[in-house]
């Protein structure tokens, strides 16, 4: 299975929903320092108080804390998610956490329409399992304010050598629906198109990288 359709990544998110978190964190014994990554990109977002932000592929809401942080009560915060059980656990953290100014939105993100004038959106380890990640990033930049920022956290073959060794890298990351066809899409060139300034860093050997948009 490639993975390249989204009833596939449905399926296997439907799957892995309440054991995600845990699951999730099993990549930190290789070192790969997932929550250090996700706030840097909490932080590129560049938000504060009452601000407006669209998270693509929240999943079980691993980021709502680091946004909250930023925005407040007095913000806004939408988290769009294509499996619903995923969308359950984020439900329950907000719930826990008494945040009332978060909607969760059940729908692929390519037909998500943003609201007017988003001051940020953001995605991590999500955009890349969207086949039409170009019209997400498209109407991303459509919605977001003037100096607005698109921050995408993903993975990627890497370059160099260790990009041969991708095949044999692939069974780690397997289990969250990612296939070979899959770690070739490039979405921060799609960024490129639509984006005036585009910055993009490279994070553990190059296997993921923080790109940054702003409009």
């Amino acid at each position: 299975m490639e993975f390249t359709t989204r009833d596939e990544v449905k399926n296997v998110y439907e799957r892995r929903a309440a054991w995600y978190d845990l699951t999730a964190n099993l990549y930190y014994l290789l070192g790969f320092r997932e929550q250090a990554y996700r706030r840097r990109a909490a932080e590129a977002l560049a938000v504060g108080p009452g601000d407006a932000v669209v998270e693509i592929g929240c999943g079980t809401g691993l980021n709502f804390a680091l946004i909250e942080r930023r925005i407040g009560a007095g913000g806004r915060l939408i988290g769009v998610d294509l499996t619903q059980a995923m969308l359950d656990g984020a439900r329950r953290r907000v719930v826990a956490n008494d945040w009332r100014n978060v909607e969760l939105v059940c729908t692929p993100a390519a037909e998500f329409r943003f609201p007017a004038q988003v001051d940020a959106v953001l995605s991590t380890f999500a955009l890349t399992l969207e086949p039409d990640f170009e019209a997400v990033i498209a109407e991303a930049a459509r919605a977001l304010k003037p100096g607005g920022r698109f921050v995408l956290l993903d993975l990627k073959i890497p370059d160099g050598w260790l990009g041969r060794l991708a095949p044999l890298l692939l069974p780690l990351v397997r289990p969250f629906a990612v296939s070979m066809a899959v770690a070739r899409r490039q979405p921060w060139r799609a960024m490129e198109r639509h984006f005036a300034q585009v910055r993009r860093s490279g994070l553990y050997f190059g296997i993921a990288y923080l790109a940054v948009g702003v409009r």
